[in-house]
C-alpha cells in the first residue's frame, strides 16, 4: 500500500506550531517578579523611579525643635553696684544679622567689681577681639542653659568654676567706645537666641528696695 505523504508531514508541522506557540508566551512574560526573589523594585532588585525615570522624592525633612525664650528670674543680685543705671537698654534685632542691641549698658567705673548674677558654671573666661569676656552658664534654667555674658571684664573665676549669686568672677576693664562713659555690657543667650538679661532680675531687685522707717525726731510721744 502507498504511504500518504501528507500523513508523515503532519505530525511535524504540528510540533512546529506548538514550539512557536510556546516560545511568543515566554517572550511576553517579565524577566523578574516577587516571587521570583526580587524584592518587588527594579531590576536586578533597585530602588522603584519617579515618574520618568527620576529619582523616587526625599522624605520631608523634621524642623528643629523652636528655641524656648522663657526666662525665669533666677537673677539674686546686680552685675555691678547696687542699681546702676542703665545706659542702653536690650534692643533685639529684626533679624538674625540685623542691627540692634543684644544686651544692656550698665554704668560703672573701671575697677568695679563684677558679680555672677545667679548660681552657675564659668563656660568661659578670657579675651575676644582684645575685650576680656566672662561667660557663666546658668544653674536649673534647661538644656541648652541659659547663659549671661559679662564684658569688658578682667576675669579672677576660672573656666569651669562654679560660682554663686553675687560672688566677684572679675574687674571692670575701661570701655573704649563701646559707650559714651564707662559701663558694663551684660548679656543673655539661649544657645544663639539672645534675650533681655534685666528678665532675670526678679521684681524686689529691679524696684527701688524695700521701704525703710527713719526715725521721728520732734514729735512727742503719746
Amino acid at each position: 500500500m502507498r504511504e500518504d505523504r501528507s500523513m508523515r508531514t503532519w505530525p511535524a508541522l504540528l510540533l512546529a506550531l506548538m514550539m512557536a506557540a510556546v516560545g511568543a508566551a515566554g517572550a511576553a512574560l517579565p524577566s523578574a517578579t516577587a516571587l521570583d526573589g526580587d524584592p518587588g523594585g527594579g531590576p536586578g532588585g533597585g530602588p522603584v523611579s519617579g515618574p520618568g525615570g527620576s529619582p523616587p522624592p526625599a522624605p520631608p525633612a523634621v524642623p528643629p525643635p523652636p528655641t524656648d525664650t522663657s526666662v525665669p528670674a533666677v537673677g539674686r543680685a546686680w552685675p555691678v553696684g547696687l542699681r546702676p543705671s542703665v545706659i542702653r537698654g536690650w534692643e533685639p534685632p529684626a533679624t538674625v544679622y540685623g542691627r540692634g542691641h543684644r544686651g544692656v549698658d550698665l554704668s560703672a567705673a573701671p575697677g568695679t567689681p563684677v558679680r555672677a548674677v545667679a548660681p552657675g558654671r564659668v563656660s568661659f573666661a578670657g579675651r575676644v577681639a582684645g575685650r576680656g569676656v566672662v561667660s557663666v552658664e546658668l544653674n536649673g534654667t534647661g538644656d541648652p542653659p541659659l547663659r549671661t555674658t559679662y564684658e569688658p571684664v578682667r576675669a579672677t573665676a576660672k573656666k569651669g568654676a562654679e560660682v554663686t549669686a553675687g560672688q566677684v568672677i572679675g574687674v571692670l576693664e575701661p570701655t573704649g567706645s563701646h559707650c559714651p562713659a564707662s559701663c558694663l555690657h551684660w548679656g543673655l543667650r539661649r544657645a544663639d537666641t539672645y534675650l533681655d538679661p534685666l528678665s532675670l532680675l526678679p521684681p524686689w531687685l529691679l524696684g527701688r528696695g524695700p521701704s525703710r522707717l527713719l526715725p521721728v525726731i520732734g514729735v512727742p510721744e503719746l
